[in-house]
């Protein structure tokens, strides 16, 4: 996507440093656009946690170039043996983990990286860590493609719509952050409102502000601002009002984590939006690539749902004097939980829409276009 009219993926590397990852630190937006050097595992697991880069694509892409230096940092010891490397990776790969919990695309990618080194133990330190970045930039690329694909897919969605609207806007409503800056380009549920707005549809965002961290009002509304698509902040309590009043004709969110029977996690505040959709007949889609499926488990209860700090809920952060500012919004002695995620039921999500197409949201029509997973 275009930032000021320049192309730019969320992660790539140092155009003369190969050995140094560049991201966008996302703590900035939509005040300052800052490009952060990571050159140590260190550097990168706190940039996931501290959320410089959020999104499950770019989770998973960071992750993936985490391994990467981790496999620079093991060799860097001289002499060191294949036993020695490997373990270095692991206690590296442990650390990247408990990052971020709740988005399956991090564990992904880190044993994604791991099963290619250990397939070819016979080769060289230095033929390891190029193969470690051979793999990152193939996460990395596919992700990307992934999410192209994505926006072709919801565009039959919209398009379908539009036309039943005779030429008005489509009005789209998101939550969170399922744009280009969750991924490394693209976006999964902004990825189809792109792909509309490029085709000339008239299309328009209502975009929920996301408390606490307000992903939605400070870096959705940046993103659709830049790409030029017309959009509204609203309050994160105000969907169900608007799709009361028929204002809203689909609701699009992504998913840090979804189980092969379709049950859904994503940022918290989904299921009340979920809810809502049901009540007044509006289609509820999600949009995920499929390294965003956790193969493994069938039922929402099973996923693990990060808590975060409660300052992030007693605090919040704004710009004044060209520099960021946090102020308290609540009793100090107030305690507070912060939820970073819940579980949307398949029985409320009207289709899931993929790279390879849009399905229902249930494990036989999951399976029918990723039979490989089948077993």
């Amino acid at each position: 996507m275009k930032v000021g009219g320049q192309h730019f993926r969320t992660i790539w590397l140092h155009p003369t440093n190969e050995r140094v990852v560049q991201l966008i630190d996302q703590r900035f937006l939509p005040h300052q656009f800052v490009v952060e050097d990571v050159s140590t595992v260190e550097q990168m697991t706190d940039a996931i946690r501290q959320m410089h880069v959020r999104g499950a694509g770019l989770i998973g892409a960071s992750a993936g170039y985490g391994m990467y230096l981790a496999a620079i940092e093991a060799g860097r010891t001289g002499s060191i043996s294949a036993k020695e490397f490997d373990a270095r990776l692991t206690e590296a790969a442990e650390r990247l983990k408990a990052t971020r919990p709740t988005a399956v695309n991090l564990a992904w990618a880190i044993e994604r990286v791991r099963a290619g080194l250990a397939a070819k133990q016979t080769l060289t330190v230095p033929e390891k860590v190029k193969l470690a970045l051979c793999i990152a930039k193939q996460i990395a690329a596919e992700d990307e493609e992934n999410c192209r694909m994505i926006g072709k897919h919801g565009l039959n969605l919209i398009e379908e719509i539009g036309r039943a609207k005779d030429g008005k806007p489509v009005n789209i409503l998101t939550h969170c952050n399922a744009g280009w800056l969750a991924f490394v380009d693209y976006g999964s549920a902004l990825a189809p409102v792109y792909a509309a707005h490029d085709r000339g549809l008239p299309v328009h965002v209502w975009v929920n502000e996301t408390r606490p961290r307000s992903q939605g009002s400070k870096l959705t509304a940046w993103e659709l601002g830049q790409h030029g698509v017309p959009h509204t902040i609203i309050a994160d309590g105000a969907g169900g009002h608007l799709m009361q009043r028929g204002a809203v004709d689909l609701v699009m969110v992504g998913s840090d984590r979804t189980t092969r029977a379709g049950d859904v996690a994503n940022k918290i505040g989904t299921y009340l939006k979920a809810l809502a959709a049901q009540d007044n007949k509006v289609p509820f889609y999600v949009a995920l690539p499929s390294s965003s499926f956790d193969w493994a488990i069938r039922d929402g209860s099973e996923i693990p749902i990060e808590e975060r700090g409660a300052e992030e809920v007693k605090r919040a952060e704004g710009w004044r004097d060209d520099r960021m500012w946090e102020v308290s919004v609540a009793p100090e002695s107030s305690p507070a939980a912060n939820f970073g995620f819940d579980v949307t039921p398949r029985r409320l999500v009207a289709g899931l829409i993929t790279e390879r197409g849009v399905c229902k949201a249930d494990e036989k029509s999951i399976l029918e276009l990723f039979p490989e997973h089948a077993s």
